[in-house]
């Protein structure tokens, strides 16, 4: 039981109408002070980004976080593809990159020239197994990417011993990694690189969005130049230089003042969203505890080393017949739990070009991992019905 959690009765739900209840995946949640700041944003003057706001997220990210070097994307992926860009990605060169993610983990680097290499997942999570790193190494690797899967951390201290062995650099797909920790180290600062989501479905969101974090002082000053489409403008507005000019390669990563606003406004509430997250998180994890002891799903785990954001709730089915029912049965009682990712080294575009690759436990997760509603506003009635659901359908 969760510390100061309401006990709950099955009354309430007979005094609910449950006829009519649709209980969806994910909801945006308004925080409080988001409609004000897209206001100010929009009467400054200054929507077009780099703005009051923009700048506002960018510092509480560095000093929260402790980050070197923070910019805002208009999403992940753009945060990634700045990345691919800044490490100098080059035809011909390989990126190690986990097979059970999205397909923007990889198709970054791919826009570059990059010849992806899948990792295959351990046995423990979703995340890369770090054990099996070395053996995909070749003279060709110049990258490795890393997704802290669920927020829940990669062994990241084995990463970058085999990282630094090897001269390659690691890039962290942090997109469901915000405010969450590998021994103590915010996830996001141990790359020499980061990128961190805010798409809707994340814990704190900005409708789409993104940020770039950057660790290694070499890429700091390329980094500018790049989300501002490849010029020098940003030391142009600080009196650096007498006129700006096109210096490089880039493009418009930089998202509007009306999306930072929203974004501060959830950053201000990041404590509340967190602890409202985990106290749900927790709940399905009481509750179902006894039927993983009995052997029917398996439940998440979380590594000693890692700490857990609640970005996500996760079963593990026995089968993919079994996950399939299983989202059949709660759909058909208008809950609406989801699978996640295909895994990539099995999707057309990949075996055109590489032919089969045998990934076994990434293979697991697409087949067996079941993703169920977890978002602020999910009541006790909700999860209660969530919960009910699918121990009767484990027990029918």
């Amino acid at each position: 039981m969760i510390e100061n959690e309401k006990p709950f009765t099955h009354s309430l739900i007979h005094s609910f109408n449950i006829h009519f209840l649709v209980i969806p995946f994910n909801k945006p949640y308004l925080s409080g002070n988001e409609l004000q700041y897209i206001g100010e944003a929009v009467q400054s003057g200054k929507i077009s980004g780099n703005g009051v706001f923009t700048k506002k997220c960018q510092h509480f990210f560095e000093e929260k976080y402790g980050f070197r070097r923070c910019l805002l994307t208009t999403s992940c992926t753009d945060a990634l593809e700045m990345a691919a860009i800044l490490c100098d990605i080059q035809a011909g060169d390989e990126v190690i990159v986990p097979s059970y993610t999205f397909v923007s983990t990889a198709n970054a680097f791919v826009l570059r020239g990059a010849k992806i290499v899948f990792a295959d997942s351990s046995t423990e999570n979703p995340n890369l197994d770090a054990d099996k790193l070395s053996a995909l190494i070749t003279p060709k690797t110049k990258a490795i990417v890393v997704v802290h899967y669920a927020g829940i951390a990669c062994d990241m201290d084995k990463i970058m011993a085999i990282a630094e062995a090897n001269n390659l650099f690691v890039i962290e797909d942090a997109a469901q990694a915000v405010d969450s920790f590998y021994n103590g180290r915010p996830l996001g600062s141990i790359g020499h690189l980061s990128a961190f989501s805010f798409h809707e479905t994340k814990n704190i969101i900005s409708g789409e969005g993104g940020m770039l974090v950057i660790n290694d002082e070499r890429f700091e000053k390329r980094a500018e130049i790049i989300w501002e489409k490849g010029t020098n403008r940003s030391a142009f507005w600080r009196g650096e230089v007498d006129k700006y000019n096109w210096v490089d390669i880039g493009s418009s990563f930089l998202p509007s003042e009306v999306v930072a606003a929203y974004l501060f406004a959830q950053l201000e509430n990041l404590e509340k969203i967190q602890a409202r997250r985990k106290q749900i998180w927790a709940k399905y994890y009481n509750d179902f505890s006894f039927l993983e002891q009995s052997g029917k799903l398996k439940l998440p785990i979380v590594p000693s080393y890692a700490t857990n954001n609640a970005h996500m709730f996760y079963l593990l089915t026995d089968s993919i017949e079994q996950r399939d029912a299983l989202i059949g049965f709660l759909k058909k009682n208008k809950i609406y739990a989801v699978f996640h990712y295909i895994s990539l080294h099995s999707s057309p575009f990949y075996k055109e070009k590489a032919g089969d690759v045998s990934l076994p436990i990434s293979d697991y997760y697409s087949d067996c991992l079941v993703r169920l509603p977890l978002f602020y506003e999910l009541t006790e009635v909700e999860q209660q019905l969530i919960i009910d659901k699918i121990i009767e359908f484990y027990n029918s």
